[in-house]
C-alpha cells in the first residue's frame, strides 16, 4: 500500500475520532453523537492502520473501476494506466510503453549497429527489475515502402540544399544543422538501396511491459508505476528512442496482444505504437 493512501485514510479516521470526542465533552445532545463518531473513528483508524490491504479495497471498490469482461479479473483503475489482478492475497498490476524507434539500426553502418548493441544491453542491465521488450515485426508492402522512402529522401534532400546555401556561422551551429540533414538524406538513401538490391523491408511495433506486486491494489499500481519510469528512463536515455507509458485505448490493445497478436499487415498498420 502506498503510505500516503494508508495515512489518508487513518487521518480522516482519527479526525472524525477527534471531532466525535470535542462533541462528547461539550454535554447537551451532542454527547451521544460524539461518543459514536468517537468509536467509529477510532475503530477504522486501527484498521486502515494494522489491515489496510482489506480496507482500501473496500473503501474503493465504488469507484470507477473497470472489471475486464472475458480477461478473468483483470480490473482497469480510473487512470486507466495499468491492469490489475488479484491473485491470492497479493495484488499485480502491469503497465505498457511504447518505445518511439526513429531508425533501425540495421540501417546504419557496421560500427554503429555494434554501438546500438552495446547501448541496448547497458540499457537492460541498468534495469532493477524483470521488463518485458516486445517486437511485432512485418513484412512490409515493396512498392509502398519505396514511394514513402523516396518521398522522405526528396524532402531530406530539398531540406539540405536549402541549408547548404546558408552562410556558417562561427558558433557551427549551421554546420551541424546541414550534417543532420546529410545524416537523414544518406538513411533514406540507404534503405532504398537495400530495397533495389531485393532486400524485403521489415516493419517493427516496439512496446515494454512492467509487471509489480503489492499487498493491496494501491501499493500495487505504485510500485508498477516507479518500475515503469524507470524503465522509461533507461530505454529513452540508452537507445535515444522516445519511451511513452501507455492509457486507454493503446494500453488495452498491448494487453490483448499478450494473448493474441495481430496476425495481417492490414492489423498492424495504423496502430498508435511505433513503427521502424
Amino acid at each position: 500500500m502506498a503510505e500516503s493512501s494508508i495515512s489518508t485514510y487513518a487521518y480522516i479516521s482519527f479526525g472524525l475520532g477527534v471531532l466525535g470526542f470535542i462533541l462528547t465533552i461539550s454535554g447537551n445532545v451532542f454527547s451521544l453523537i460524539g461518543g459514536i463518531l468517537t468509536g467509529i473513528g477510532s475503530v477504522f483508524g486501527i484498521l486502515f492502520i494494522k489491515y489496510d490491504y482489506i480496507m482500501v479495497p473496500l473503501v474503493t471498490q465504488k469507484t470507477r473501476t473497470i472489471t475486464l469482461a472475458g480477461f478473468g479479473g483483470y480490473e482497469l483503475p480510473p487512470a486507466q494506466d495499468v491492469i490489475v489482478k488479484q491473485v491470492g492475497n497479493n495484488y499485480y498490476a502491469s503497465s505498457f510503453m511504447s518505445i518511439e524507434i526513429f531508425k533501425s539500426p540495421t540501417e546504419e553502418p557496421r560500427e554503429e549497429t555494434m554501438k546500438y548493441n552495446e547501448f541496448f544491453e547497458r540499457a537492460v542491465s541498468s534495469l532493477r527489475h524483470v521488463t518485458k521488450i516486445a517486437y511485432l515485426i512485418q513484412v512490409e508492402d515493396i512498392s509502398k515502402k519505396r514511394q514513402e522512402l523516396e518521398a522522405k529522401r526528396a524532402e531530406a534532400q530539398a531540406k539540405l540544399a536549402r541549408e547548404r546555401q546558408k552562410p556558417m556561422d562561427k558558433e557551427g551551429k549551421q554546420r551541424m544543422v546541414v550534417d543532420a540533414y546529410e545524416k537523414e538524406f544518406e538513411l533514406w538513401d540507404r534503405q532504398l538501396a537495400k530495397i533495389a538490391k531485393g532486400r524485403k523491408p521489415m516493419g517493427i511495433l516496439a512496446y515494454a511491459m512492467a509487471t509489480a506486486v503489492g499487498v493491496s491494489r494501491d501499493a500495487a499500481i505504485s510500485n508498477v508505476r516507479a518500475h515503469a519510469e524507470e524503465v522509461k528512463i533507461a530505454i529513452a536515455n540508452s537507445l535515444n528512442v522516445e519511451v511513452k507509458v501507455l492509457s486507454g485505448e493503446e494500453l488495452l490493445k498491448c494487453f490483448e496482444w499478450e494473448i493474441f497478436f495481430p496476425t495481417t499487415v492490414q492489423d498492424i498498420e495504423g496502430e498508435a505504437l511505433a513503427n521502424v
